[in-house]
């Protein structure tokens, strides 16, 4: 059984509050398009901008001095400069526009720059994904591990996919080609913190992305190394929040994973 301490149960608590938040304006999304002369979009503004504020009062009421780095306010210094609460208030924001139950609320406590502390919570299918350091990764309540799979011919990796707008569409492309010859399947739930979440409970095997921020990646980054996964850079480097890429799995196929995405970066022709 876990046993949080004080930093992971605000966490989990603003995440609760803000996940009910969003619930609510998910509810009303068809109505709002149909009646409203800018559509959804509007909403999705005002209810991400609604999460964040519920995510840093409660978190900025339970450790004042610890700095903030949200998705929607930018970064707010505090006087313990070695401790920052990392908020996305919705992350897989056009599923949530489209209706589309898979998305959520990421909150990650990092120190000195180390992840050591997440929570992604995904209020739609009601599923609360916490991990502290040296506690494990636990899917409401339950504990919850990586799989494992060891080759890439038995595995089903996630992936994002740039979108309008988004760099390395060709590489992409060539990442796809030499991998999709390779593995079991492929998926894109269109959420990064769907997809490292479910690396981390062992239903995808690995995931990477790039052009991505370090609200998008940090709860995902420990619930995986808790589950006892790893997590890289998309080139196999040390994984830096700030980098823009990540690569997760289960550790049995990340090198052979790197190894293709590698070949794919380096190689225009492949």
């Amino acid at each position: 059984m876990l046993l949080p301490s004080s930093d992971l149960q605000a966490m989990i608590e603003a995440a609760q509050a803000a996940g009910a938040g969003l619930q609510q304006h998910f509810g009303q999304l068809a109505e709002l398009a149909i009646r409203s002369k800018s559509g959804p979009a509007d909403l999705v503004s005002i209810a991400d901008e609604e999460a964040e504020r519920t995510c840093r009062a409660r978190l900025a009421k339970a450790q004042p001095a610890y700095g903030f780095l949200g998705e929607e306010g930018g970064a707010f210094g505090g006087s313990d400069d070695a401790q920052t609460w990392i908020v996305d208030p919705l992350d897989g924001t056009t599923n949530f526009l489209f209706a589309c139950p898979l998305w959520g609320v990421n909150i990650a406590l990092a120190r000195e720059g180390e992840v050591v502390a997440g929570v992604t919570y995904l209020p739609a299918i009601d599923e609360m994904y916490v991990a502290e350091q040296g506690k494990g990764a636990w899917l409401n309540g339950q504990r919850i591990r990586v799989s494992q799979r060891g080759t890439l011919i038995d595995a089903v990796l996630a992936c994002g996919i740039p979108f309008a707008g988004k760099p390395d569409h060709p590489l992409f492309a060539r990442e796809m080609a030499l991998l999709s010859a390779q593995v079991a399947g492929i998926r894109r739930t269109g959420a990064c913190a769907v997809d490292m979440a479910w690396v981390a409970a062992g239903r995808w095997d690995a995931y990477w992305e790039r052009a991505l921020n370090a609200w998008d990646m940090a709860p995902g980054v420990i619930l995986v190394k808790e589950a006892g996964g790893v997590a890289t850079s998309a080139t196999g480097s040390a994984l830096d929040l700030h980098g823009q890429n990540v690569c997760v799995s289960n550790g049995a196929v990340h090198a052979a994973l790197i190894e293709t995405l590698n070949a794919a970066l380096e190689n225009p022709a492949a």
